[in-house]
């Protein structure tokens, strides 16, 4: 008798079928009686070319053969099956293609084909051409593989740019020292005192009016003698004062008047000459 009877009847779990799609959010497990599905629904892609040369290329490089030998009639095979399969799939064939499928057999039937022996040695291989046109076009393409590669934008980089236009540029005022203050402050009082300029104004008071001057006071008085010092203006100041002492020496000089004093620390009278 069975340990344990109730796992021998226990149901044998089952793997839950998996729906195919979801539509709205509800899983969709049974296709419907209705859909229909045309024939050529399906679609395969197969590896694309460029031309008519670099299918050729491919096949040779995929076989690993040298291209100044090509084997021309399993290449030509490979490459009528390769455009039936074109066909076959319904793509659009280029009239490159055909033309190429044409120029293959016509140098396998030359090479087919027996020929005199003077005209063997003459005539040139008739791979010549084509090897030439396959050696060409693969340096150009390796020439464009290169370019390819280079780092291109929008591809392998992207240009970052922000507009900086609503952002307000502040920069942190500068630490000074008060050295450097001084020194600022130094030059720019240099610079200022080249534009600097000093006025020269004529002086109001002249030597000669005041010559005149006393030598009016002196003809007015009556005994032709004044004090010294009542010739003098305090009112007009030290430019006054001098002018009018410069005055009163000019004329002592020119002999038009005398200065007499009767004794020592006795005031100066200034006398007039006839």
């Amino acid at each position: 008798m069975p340990a344990f009877p109730d796992a021998m009847n226990a149901p044998v779990p089952k793997q839950q079928e998996m729906p195919f799609a979801f539509v709205h959010g509800t899983a969709v497990t049974e296709l419907p009686r209705d859909l229909y599905i045309p024939p050529d629904a399906l679609e395969v892609f197969i590896e694309a070319f460029e031309g008519p040369l670099d299918l050729l290329l491919y096949l040779i490089r995929r076989q690993n053969l040298d291209i100044l030998n090509i084997p021309i009639a399993e290449i030509t095979r490979q490459y009528v099956e390769y455009v039936e399969l074109m066909r076959e799939l319904r793509l659009e064939l280029a009239g490159e293609y055909l033309v190429m499928a044409a120029t293959l057999a016509e140098i396998k039937s030359r090479l087919l084909l027996p020929r005199p022996a003077a005209e063997e040695e003459d005539e040139a291989d008739p791979r010549a051409d084509l090897v030439r046109r396959l050696q060409e076009y693969e340096r150009y393409r390796r020439a464009a593989e290169a370019l390819d590669e280079l780092p291109r934008d929008g591809r392998d980089f992207f240009v970052a740019g922000v507009d900086a236009s609503a952002i307000e540029p502040w920069r942190p005022p500068p630490e000074v020292s008060l050295p450097d203050l001084l020194a600022a402050f130094a030059d720019v009082m240099s610079r200022a005192a080249m534009f600097a300029t000093h006025h020269i104004a004529r002086e109001p008071l002249s030597v000669r009016d005041r010559m005149a001057t006393i030598l009016g006071r002196l003809g007015s008085a009556g005994s032709r003698n004044v004090e010294f010092t009542s010739l003098f203006t305090p009112a007009e100041g030290r430019a006054g004062v001098v002018v009018t002492l410069l005055a009163i020496l000019e004329l002592w000089r020119e002999r038009l008047i005398d200065l007499v004093q009767t004794g020592p620390f006795a005031p100066i009278h200034v006398h007039g000459r006839a």
